[in-house]
């Protein structure tokens, strides 16, 4: 059976099992893990990236040029990518040779979409969820979840924008006492007075750096999978500012 027929459950009492999800998230570190695609892309260096459902159109093309950027110089990115700019984003990352490790809010689902098909067999793609099967719908809750997951995975963190009273906002304040290099390219004051650039950018005293897994950097083959499923998920193409 293919890497894209197959998933299999990673339990915290697995060797494999990210030793950042337990550092990070504490008591609400998930018992188990859904995986789907190439585990071993989870060795590299990974961008955590994150954007309001509402982007501001000066925005969307600064981050449509980041993601040609990201993609150019082969920078592991990991997201949920579930609001319009972050699927655009998605759009971009999978046309490229370089892994993605993509989290949905909910369950692995049960078909693997065709985009997602040629990424899996090649070994770049991974999915993950934090979720049991019976979590079949992503919801507000979910995704609060699904975005600390993958905040405590990624080394870095990147919002491309985060608006003004928004979940995204208040999500990455929360996660600015992690001690990790975070970064946000709006500039809009917020509810709290200051600008969330500011606050989010240099939280830790250090710039982010895009110069991550360069494009020579060799994708670890997979290996075979222990148990099996079915997934998915659906993607948009291009967003105009």
């Amino acid at each position: 059976m293919s890497l894209v027929d197959a998933s299999f459950h990673l339990r915290q009492s697995d060797l494999r099992y990210p030793v950042a999800l337990t550092t990070h998230l504490g008591d609400r570190t998930p018992e188990l893990v859904s995986v789907l695609g190439n585990l071993e892309i989870l060795q590299r260096k990974t961008l955590a990236l994150f954007c309001s459902v509402r982007c501001p159109g000066n925005l969307i093309v600064q981050t449509y040029d980041l993601a040609h950027k990201l993609r150019r110089a082969g920078v592991t990115v990991i997201g949920g990518f579930h609001s319009p700019m972050e699927r655009q984003c998605l759009a971009i990352l999978l046309r490229s040779p370089h892994p993605v490790i993509v989290c949905p809010a909910r369950s692995l689902p049960k078909r693997v979409p065709p985009e997602f098909r040629q990424p899996l067999e090649e070994g770049r793609l991974l999915l993950l969820s934090p979720f049991a099967d019976a979590v079949d719908r992503a919801d507000e809750e979910t995704s609060r979840q699904r975005n600390r997951f993958v905040a405590a995975l990624a080394d870095q963190i990147f919002a491309a924008y985060a608006a003004p009273n928004s979940n995204t906002e208040f999500f990455c304040r929360e996660i600015i006492a992690w001690s990790k290099p975070a970064r946000s390219q709006s500039t809009q004051r917020t509810s709290l007075g200051r600008s969330f650039h500011d606050v989010e950018l240099w939280s830790q005293g250090a710039p982010l750096s895009f110069e991550l897994p360069l494009s020579e950097t060799p994708i670890p083959k997979p290996q075979a999978p222990e148990k099996f499923q079915i997934s998915n998920t659906k993607l948009q193409n291009r967003c105009r500012g």
